[in-house]
């Protein structure tokens, strides 16, 4: 079993339990759920921004711990004053050290768009994004079977959340990428063996029909990449451990952002 399988497996028997100290019901009572989700798309999109999802999480299961008290307040503060797109928050616990409690803390002091970043198998996973805050959900071509994501990101969209749709090759894009996803992801780190590399997303790039919001994650360290992948037609970029390897992972962020914008401007004006 790789490391995929065993936190599908768990996510699975997590959920189970939590429907049963935490019911529906109580999840729809939340403030958060008559609250109109903001658009990641949308914010990819917007020329103002950078293009960037930035991720706040503690720890990982091929890198250990990673910044594991990190303050969600400051950082998620600091990471939309830098110019970042969008807020990713890890609610994984046993394998990401993330907690719900997280993401209702980045929503209470930021009005942008947070994707929940977790591993969502079933329709109560939804609810509770809802309920906590969320905007957008991911959803793993890796983990689920083809019609069993389809119907989640429905379901997802039924509830005004927009999905992210994660892929590694042509054949996971090809048989879930339906009308209800809004962005689709290229993860260029396989997820059962933790190896990454950039090009994953370069090979990607032609397949994705035009038209549809991409964005490239993992491993992407440098400013220049972003113009790489910028002119190979991804709009957007998630970013998460080379932020969270500093102490402060909003004034990494800060620096990588302003290094990107100015690469951009004088890309532009050479161009």
């Amino acid at each position: 079993m790789n490391i995929l399988d065993e936190i599908i497996q768990y996510k699975y028997k997590e959920v189970a339990e939590r429907k049963e100290l935490y019911p529906v019901k109580l999840l729809e009572k939340s403030l958060y759920f008559e609250t109109p989700c903001i658009s990641l798309e949308r914010y990819l999109l917007r020329p103002d921004k950078s293009g960037i999802i930035a991720e706040i999480k503690r720890k990982s299961p091929s890198r250990g711990d990673i910044n594991p008290y990190v303050s969600v307040e400051r950082t998620s503060i600091g990471y939309m004053q830098a110019g970042a797109s969008a807020l990713s928050i890890l609610t994984d616990g046993p394998y990401f050290g993330g907690k719900n409690e997280d993401l209702m803390t980045a929503r209470k002091y930021n009005y942008c768009p947070i994707l929940r970043k977790d591993f969502t198998v079933d329709e109560y996973q939804i609810v509770e994004a809802k309920s906590i805050g969320a905007d957008a959900i991911l959803l793993i071509a890796a983990a689920l079977e083809p019609a069993r994501l389809k119907e989640l990101a429905a379901f997802a969209r039924s509830f005004g959340l927009e999905v992210l749709l994660e892929v590694r090759d042509r054949e996971e894009l090809d048989a879930t990428l339906t009308d209800d996803i809004n962005v689709v992801g290229v993860n260029n780190r396989n997820l059962k063996d933790f190896v990454t590399d950039v090009n994953t997303s370069f090979e990607m790039a032609n397949f994705i029909p035009k038209g549809i919001t991409k964005i490239s994650e993992s491993g992407i360290s440098n400013p220049k990449t972003l113009l790489e992948l910028g002119a190979a037609g991804y709009n957007g970029f998630l970013i998460g451990e080379s932020f969270m390897h500093n102490s402060r992972p909003e004034r990494a962020a800060a620096n990588f952002i302003k290094e990107f914008r100015q690469l951009r401007d004088k890309q532009g004006v050479l161009a």
